[in-house]
């Protein structure tokens, strides 16, 4: 079954990194995700710029609303994905436990399917 990991980041966190401490901790996020490559886990997975460079995105009653980032009322941003296949929700809660980013961030663990169906 696919399940998600959502990285979620204090936003404001990566400026407090120097870019030798950014690159390290991304090296070892790639290093993470090429372990889940080689044991037939990772779907996909990509890291993502802040939000301070995304855009929201509103239509209500034909009206386009955008945002421009940052987003003052956000407490997390998402600062990257890890796409799963897990033969179960357990299995990914261990996954996410063995993540780098749970030692700076949340790791957020959610299964994927329809949005009218309920998971259990």
């Amino acid at each position: 079954m696919p399940y998600m990991l959502l990285i979620m980041e204090p936003p404001g966190q990566r400026q407090t990194r120097t870019e030798e401490e950014g690159r390290e901790l991304y090296a070892r996020m790639m290093k993470f995700g090429q372990d889940l490559q080689q044991r037939g886990l990772l779907i996909a997975s990509e890291s993502l710029h802040p939000d301070s460079a995304g855009v929201r995105v509103q239509v209500r009653d034909g009206r386009t609303t955008l945002v421009d980032g940052p987003f003052a009322e956000a407490k997390e941003m998402v600062g990257g994905f890890f796409m799963l296949s897990c033969d179960s929700k357990e299995e990914a809660i261990d996954i996410a436990r063995s993540c780098p980013a749970a030692e700076w961030s949340t790791v957020e663990v959610r299964g994927t399917g329809p949005c009218y169906e309920r998971p259990d």
